[in-house]
């Protein structure tokens, strides 16, 4: 209820401490403001880091071929290991619980044209499921499928600026021409746009491997292959690992603590890493924001700021590869609130709890 001597008194006792108001509310203010611009800079950070992670399955599994490095039941160090289709098979039909799979060959930057116009573009034969595992968005037509590997169709899909710089018009020129790819025509079936780190991702081609192997190497051998792990928990993601690279030490007799035989990334370990660290950054934040803080809602000052201060610098903020969109979300804001609201009702609360227990007379006597 509404009373107008208590607020006449808070008034006055304001005015009669003017500094020290002063002091207590600019504290409380830079203890959000900090704490805001802390918050929205850590979010910064995992935005840019996530990005990073972007242009690929974050529970993807990719395996490459290496070379040997230690001796092993009778054979010599430094043997190049090579993986043919009988790995991909091999790999599809033990490791059961994989979502997609697929191998590619590394066929580097290769002479394509259509009509008058040339470029050198990156050759990556697949299979279909690598769609998937490297979540490319389908702008137009369709990516590879099974038909095209079975029947060693000579189909193509192409990237965005593949088509940008070999066609001039739109998407629908280009779907259906064929394109000529070290002197052999294929068929653009689709265009699509990668969400990798850099432009290079836009100017591949990917086309079926089989179709590649005899047509451009006569031969079964395959560069890497990848899959990804569904909903797997952590513990058998870590066993599909190690299922893995027993598989291919067994197959091609190498150590299976030789590291350098077999380069197996499991980019769901980086990513769970990655989680972590941001987790921690986030708890370190809040402990350092509360300890700055000094109760009063003078603090919606700096929340105002704060969220002003980081709407600014992402709006003007350059693109840098690791520090992507600053942010104080709905949520941050929300539990700054909650904070003060604590923060302040404890600071009260014990202060008034204490000068409630002081009896009258005993207060007398000290004054």
């Amino acid at each position: 209820m509404f009373e107008l001597d208590k607020w006449q008194e808070i008034y006055s006792t304001i005015r009669k401490n003017k500094l020290r108001t002063f002091l207590t509310g600019f504290a409380v203010a830079w203890g959000i403001f900090m704490l805001i611009i802390l918050l929205g800079s850590g979010k910064g950070l995992e935005n840019g880091v996530y990005d990073q992670f972007r242009g690929g399955a974050n529970n993807g599994i990719w395996i490459s071929s290496g070379m040997t490095s230690k001796e092993y039941k009778g054979l010599q160090a430094g043997r190049l290991i090579r993986f043919t289709n009988e790995d991909h098979n091999l790999l599809k039909e033990t490791v059961r619980d994989h979502e997609y799979m697929s191998s590619r060959m590394f066929l580097g930057n290769t002479i394509t044209s259509y009509k008058d116009e040339y470029g050198s573009f990156y050759l990556s034969p697949c299979h279909p499921d690598y769609g998937n595992i490297k979540e490319v968005e389908m702008i137009n037509g369709r990516f590879l499928n099974n038909l095209d590997v079975n029947e060693f169709r000579k189909v193509a899909v192409i990237g965005e600026k593949v088509k940008q710089d070999l066609f001039k018009g739109s998407d629908t020129v280009a779907m259906g021409e064929y394109i000529n790819i070290n002197g052999v025509l294929f068929r653009v079936v689709g265009i699509f746009r990668d969400f990798g780190r850099d432009d290079s991702e836009q100017r591949r081609i990917y086309i079926p491997i089989t179709t590649a192997q005899r047509v451009f190497s006569g031969q079964n051998v395959i560069s890497q292959i990848s899959f990804t792990t569904g909903d797997a928990s952590v513990e058998k993601v870590d066993l599909m690992v190690d299922q893995t690279r027993n598989l291919l030490a067994k197959k091609h007799t190498f150590d299976t603590e030789d590291e350098r035989a077999v380069f197996i990334w499991n980019k769901s370990e980086d990513f769970r890493r990655f989680q972590g660290l941001f987790m921690g950054i986030r708890l370190f934040i809040w402990i350092v924001g509360i300890g700055t803080i000094i109760a009063g809602f003078a603090g919606y000052i700096g929340l105002i700021l704060g969220i002003g201060v980081l709407e600014l610098i992402s709006r003007n903020l350059p693109e840098i590869d690791f520090f992507r969109n600053p942010e104080a979300n709905f949520s941050i804001a929300v539990g700054a609130t909650i904070l003060l609201i604590v923060a302040g009702t404890l600071a009260g609360f014990f202060p008034a709890r204490k000068a409630a227990r002081i009896k009258p007379i005993e207060a007398l006597r000290d004054e």
